[in-house]
């Protein structure tokens, strides 16, 4: 299981530094290590976190946009008519909730359908792992940099140390 202050690490590494996002339990340790290093602003919901991100990346920064899967559905306007056609980069941490069928049944659609929905939606995604968390980062900021469009990285439950066992 990766720290989650050590995954903030590596994105702050690799250049990320603008962290926004709607919580997760999954993305949980995640965000409590932002907000510890007072660099987290929450969004009230998903597009408006993607929003925040876009005017990030206008003013120089490189964002990440924290979400559970079920915000893919929320943001999906925010992604298409403003990320993707206007070359509006993020790096979207996604929790990989209703995965494999497990999890509360109002996961369980999008569980079954993200990584069509996102290959759909023309977004690059790869799942995190522990054994290829390194070339898993290193593949999302180089895709970020040359692609200049949104880029997912999964997150599924048990890779990231979470609040709760």
């Amino acid at each position: 299981m990766i720290e989650s202050d050590s995954f903030v690490q590596s994105l702050q590494d690799l250049g990320v530094n603008f962290f926004t996002g709607v919580p997760d339990s999954i993305l949980g340790g995640i965000i409590a290590a932002l907000m510890t290093r007072r660099v987290y602003t929450p969004a009230v919901r998903e597009d408006e976190a993607v929003g925040m991100a876009a005017g990030a990346y206008m003013a120089g920064k490189m964002p990440a946009v924290l979400m559970q899967n079920s915000g893919l559905g929320t943001s999906l306007n925010t992604l298409i008519s403003l990320n993707m056609i206007y070359r509006q980069p993020c790096i979207l941490i996604v929790s990989w909730r209703g995965q494999g069928g497990k999890d509360a049944p109002e996961h369980l659609v999008m569980g079954d359908v993200m990584p069509r929905f996102l290959d759909t939606m023309n977004i690059p995604h790869r799942t995190l792992t522990e054994n290829t968390a390194n070339e898993d980062l290193k593949w999302v900021a180089e895709t970020y940099k040359a692609r200049q469009i949104p880029v997912a990285l999964i997150i599924t439950k048990g890779v990231v140390k979470g609040l709760h066992p």
